[in-house]
C-alpha cells in the first residue's frame, strides 16, 4: 500500500510541475481526418515522403489524414497556416528541418525548429542534375563553363531556402562560380524544368530527380555530398568532393512537424507510432532505397538534434549570402 501511495504521490508531484511525458499520456484515438499541410508543389521531395508516410500512419490510427498542398514563400505559407490553426492535434505541416529553422532568421515566421514536434522519416542529398540536351558530362566541365560564362549557366530550384538552392550556393562559395538562380513551387516543376531545356542545370534532391535520371533524360554530375548515393536501376553517382576536395554537407531530413501545445495524447502517440511502426516501415524504406533517399526515422529531442547540424548549415549560408533579416545567432542557432 505504502509502495502505490508513493508512486502516485510522484506521479502527481510530476504532472504539478509540467514534467509528465507524452509517453504516460493516454493513446490519441482521432475521431476526424487529420489536415497534413505540404507547403510545397505536389510531386516533389516533401509530398513525395509526405504521402507515402500519410499512408503507413492511417493505418496504424485508423483515421484519413488528408495531404493538401500549399506551396509558396519557400514553404513558409504552408508552415504558418499549421501553426496559426487550433492546437487540437488535427493540423501538422511537414517538409525539411532546415527549412523549419530558417524561417525566424529570414523573418518569414517567427517561430524557431524547438517550437515543434518533429517526427522525422528520410534524409536527402541533393544531385547536380544536367539536361540530357546540355553539353556537360561531369561536374569538372559545368564548374569550368561556369567560370567561362558567370551568370548565365541557368540552375533551377524550388525558391530560396529549398535544398536545391542550398546546394548551388554551397557549391558557388566553395568555387566562386556564379549562376543564374531559375525558381520554381516546388522540386518537381525545377526538375520537369531542366528535362525540357528552359534551365540547364537542377540541384534539387535525387529523391526529386530519381525518375529522370533513370530514363536518362537528367545526367547525375555529381552528389553535394561527400558520400556517393545509388539510385536502384541506375548505379552509383560520385561525391562532388571528388571535383571540390574537402565539400562537405549534412544530412537534409524531412518529416511531420506537429506544433507544440497540442494535446500530450497526441504527442505520446505519435512517439509510440514512431518508435514502433516507422522505425522499421517496409514501405518507407523501399522508397528511400527506390528514390535515392537515407532512411533515417527519429522523433523527438534526437530528431532536433539530428536535424540541427543542417539547420545551422542552412541559416548561416543564408546569412552569409544576405537573405537573412537577423543573425542567426540571435535567433537561437549557433554558428557550425
Amino acid at each position: 500500500m505504502h509502495k502505490r501511495f508513493l508512486l502516485k504521490s510522484l506521479a502527481a508531484a510530476a504532472l504539478a510541475l509540467g514534467l509528465a511525458t507524452p509517453a504516460l499520456a493516454q493513446q490519441w484515438k482521432p475521431t476526424k481526418p487529420i489536415n497534413l499541410i505540404v507547403p510545397w508543389a505536389a510531386g516533389g521531395s516533401t509530398d513525395q515522403i509526405t504521402r507515402v508516410t500519410a499512408a503507413e500512419l492511417e493505418k496504424v490510427l485508423g483515421q484519413k489524414i488528408i495531404v493538401v498542398n500549399q506551396p509558396g514563400a519557400s514553404g513558409s505559407i504552408g508552415t504558418k497556416n499549421a501553426w496559426d490553426a487550433a492546437r487540437d492535434g488535427y493540423t501538422w505541416t511537414a517538409g525539411a528541418a532546415q527549412d523549419l529553422g530558417a524561417y525566424q532568421a529570414l523573418g518569414m515566421l517567427d517561430v524557431p525548429a524547438r517550437d515543434w514536434h518533429l517526427f522525422l522519416s528520410v534524409a536527402n542529398i541533393a544531385v547536380v542534375g544536367a539536361g540530357a540536351n546540355t553539353p556537360y558530362k561531369d561536374m569538372k566541365q559545368l564548374l569550368d563553363a561556369m567560370k567561362a560564362k558567370p551568370g548565365e549557366i541557368k540552375v533551377a530550384t524550388a525558391g530560396v531556402t529549398s535544398g536545391g538552392h542550398n546546394a548551388m550556393e554551397a557549391i558557388s562559395r566553395a568555387t566562386g562560380v556564379k549562376y543564374r538562380h531559375v525558381t520554381y513551387d516546388g522540386g518537381n516543376p525545377a526538375v520537369v524544368a531542366t528535362v525540357s531545356g528552359e534551365t540547364d542545370i537542377t540541384t534539387q534532391l535525387a529523391v526529386e530527380q530519381a525518375e529522370m535520371i533513370r530514363g536518362k533524360r537528367i545526367r547525375p554530375l555529381a552528389t553535394v555530398s561527400d558520400q556517393a548515393l545509388e539510385i536502384e536501376g541506375y548505379g552509383p553517382i560520385e561525391p562532388i568532393s571528388k571535383t571540390i576536395p574537402g565539400f562537405t554537407a549534412p544530412a537534409n531530413y524531412f518529416g511531420i512537424f506537429i506544433p507544440k501545445g497540442v494535446p500530450p495524447e497526441v504527442v505520446g502517440t505519435m512517439q509510440k507510432i514512431w518508435s514502433e511502426n516507422i522505425a522499421n516501415n517496409a514501405a518507407i524504406k523501399a522508397y528511400a532505397v527506390n528514390r535515392g533517399a537515407l532512411f533515417k526515422p527519429v522523433a523527438g529531442d534526437a530528431a532536433l538534434a539530428a536535424a540541427m547540424p543542417a539547420i545551422q548549415a542552412n541559416a548561416w549560408l543564408l546569412h552569409a549570402t544576405g537573405k537573412t533579416k537577423v543573425s542567426p545567432d540571435q535567433v537561437g542557432i549557433p554558428k557550425p
